[in-house]
């Protein structure tokens, strides 16, 4: 059966991990979210795996969370649960003690977006873009959505992006800092390739600590801004206004 993600790990072991529903954008049902939870898993448990890239199948990076998710009773219990486990498999991605880079080669929107951002390098192909389109389903950003993006834009640009539902291109999304840079279609995977050679030459013990320290640092903000990102949501998803919006989109 395809769970929707490829696995491949290179002789100097790094291991790329590409989002393979190419019909689908790359959007996550839940046999992908199994899939990428324990490949990140396997990951942790492996010493001989040095660095994760995290991509998609063109032409898209990811489309976030695939709208069959959201089907179902209004339970907003149960909704939240879901939404949860989703969070988990992102800072699963973020939390590894190992370099994690994205390689954004289209569209990220949704949970996609928040895979790019948990990477600790994130490099763009001219292509990419992020679209912020939460709001039109009668919900909020999430799985870090609102908190990375205050984290990594500011207060101002944080605004501008959650609350006008903007469209960034990779160059717009490099200069909030929210990709690291900004290159060729054709040259993505050979780039993303030097910087993983460039990151491994570093002392891996060096480069967990330095990791972690960060983390930390950052803790004390992130954590109640992804329990307040989860409530918010949870909530939201069991309005009329999301449900008939939802039915609209499912329709196009």
């Amino acid at each position: 059966m395809n769970d929707g993600l490829a696995i491949t790990t290179t002789d100097d072991g790094v291991r790329w991990l590409r989002l393979d529903r190419p019909d689908a954008r790359n959007a996550i049902d839940l046999d992908l979210q199994s899939a990428l939870g324990a490949a990140l898993d396997a990951v942790a448990a492996d010493d001989q795996v040095r660095a994760v890239v995290m991509t998609g199948t063109d032409p898209a990076f990811c489309a976030g969370g695939d709208l069959g998710r959201f089907a179902g009773d209004r339970d907003h219990v149960a909704f939240r649960r879901a939404s949860q486990a989703l969070t988990d498999v992102v800072e699963r991605l973020e939390s590894l003690d190992r370099p994690t880079v994205a390689a954004i080669n289209g569209l990220a929107t949704g949970v996609g977006t928040q895979l790019a951002l948990a990477c600790d390098v994130r490099i763009a192909a001219t292509e990419a873009r992020f679209v912020s389109r939460e709001g039109h389903l009668g919900l909020l950003p999430s799985h870090g959505g609102l908190t990375r993006l205050l984290a990594l834009a500011g207060a101002g640009a944080a605004r501008d992006l959650a609350l006008g539902g903007l469209t960034l291109d990779a160059v717009r999304a490099h200069q909030l800092g929210l990709v690291s840079e900004v290159v060729a279609r054709d040259d993505l995977d050979d780039r993303v390739t030097e910087v993983v050679g460039s990151i491994l030459r570093r002392g891996r013990e060096s480069y967990a600590v330095a990791k972690h320290v960060l983390r930390v640092a950052t803790a004390a903000q992130m954590a109640p801004g992804l329990a307040a990102e989860t409530l918010g949501q949870s909530l939201l998803a069991t309005t009329d206004d999301h449900h008939d919006r939802l039915d609209r989109a499912r329709d196009r």
